[in-house]
């Protein structure tokens, strides 16, 4: 793993909490002294510094933030300063509960993490909304989509490391009879293997396919599915393929067409910031030949343009 944020060796606290104060304190707000130590500190870091702020301020930081700024680089500190489970959740119920589902961002949500991480997801969820995330996607979605994000939820994906080649032609045989090598799909099938196998058996399954039929699992799922369905199950093959590249494809998306997508471009980088951005950069910049941080100038501007190639280093 390879994060462009860590730990700030001579952090203090107390003087990272003074230093805010005064980018708050008088006319105007110093935002680039804002961007400079946020961007620089770990989410632990940045969490003392909070505490610290209320004890010798008695304020509260974020309180004080969100009165001084605005926009897209309000949201940006804004999920700086969440815990990363508390943060997820909350992008999570949004993608749920907000005009029409992000199926696309529930999938992303509950595939790049791990078992243990989407339960912590899940269990923080069902706290926070007093509902249980099952419950929540059963009332938004049907059908196969529906299925499908239940298992996603369920947090108990194969995390082992040994693969099977006998195993994994046995499940591409199965997913090209249950598609293409039928009239109809059975869906249940595609579920209950994408589901559950690890990655790296995945990745192994994707390759029996291919060399069963001579064209890709995204060709097979392309001609079977349609819609919201067919583009979360995309979605899920990519990251099972490789999470870092599905990230900077996400990345590339959500910068792509008129406007930005930016809860999706704020979440990918601040929560993958500590833990594999650098990786996603170079998988960006392979893919479209673009470095990351020139692309996202490109496409948002001022404090928030800032904060985020900051994030990016």
């Amino acid at each position: 793993m390879a994060p462009t944020v860590l730990p700030y060796q001579n952090f203090k606290d107390e003087e990272d909490a003074q230093l805010l104060k005064d980018a708050m304190d008088g006319l105007g707000t110093n935002e680039e002294a804002i961007i400079q130590i946020l961007s620089k500190r770990t989410n632990e870091q940045r969490r003392m510094i909070a505490n610290t702020y209320k004890t010798m301020f008695g304020e509260d930081l974020i309180d004080d933030l969100k009165s001084e700024l605005g926009g897209h680089f309000e949201d940006v500190i804004m999920a700086l300063l969440e815990e990363p489970v508390e943060y997820q959740v909350k992008e999570l119920r949004n993608a749920i509960s907000g005009m029409g589902t992000d199926d696309c961002t529930i999938v992303e949500i509950l595939s790049v993490h791990n078992n243990e991480e989407v339960l912590q997801i899940a269990n923080r969820y069902q706290e926070k909304y007093e509902s249980s995330l099952e419950e929540d996607i059963k009332s938004d979605e049907s059908g196969t989509l529906e299925r499908l994000l239940v298992s996603l939820s369920t947090g108990n994906r194969d995390e082992s490391y040994a693969v099977d080649k006998n195993a994994a032609i046995i499940d591409a045989q199965a997913l090209y009879d249950a598609g293409e090598g039928t009239l109809g799909t059975e869906e249940s099938v595609f579920n209950a293997i994408l589901c559950t196998r690890s990655r790296v058996q995945a990745k192994l399954i994707f390759e029996q396919y291919e060399a069963i039929t001579g064209h890709s699992i995204e060709e097979a799922i392309d001609n079977e599915f349609s819609g919201t369905t067919k583009d979360a199950i995309l979605g899920l093959v990519s990251c099972l393929k490789d999470r870092t590249t599905y990230l900077a494809t996400r990345l590339h998306d959500a910068m792509s067409g008129l406007g930005t997508t930016d809860k999706t471009l704020i979440r990918i980088i601040v929560s993958r910031s500590e833990i594999d951005l650098e990786e996603i950069k170079n998988a960006y910049e392979a893919k479209y030949e673009t470095n990351l941080a020139e692309r996202i100038s490109e496409d948002i501007s001022s404090n928030y343009k800032s904060m985020l190639v900051a994030l990016v280093g």
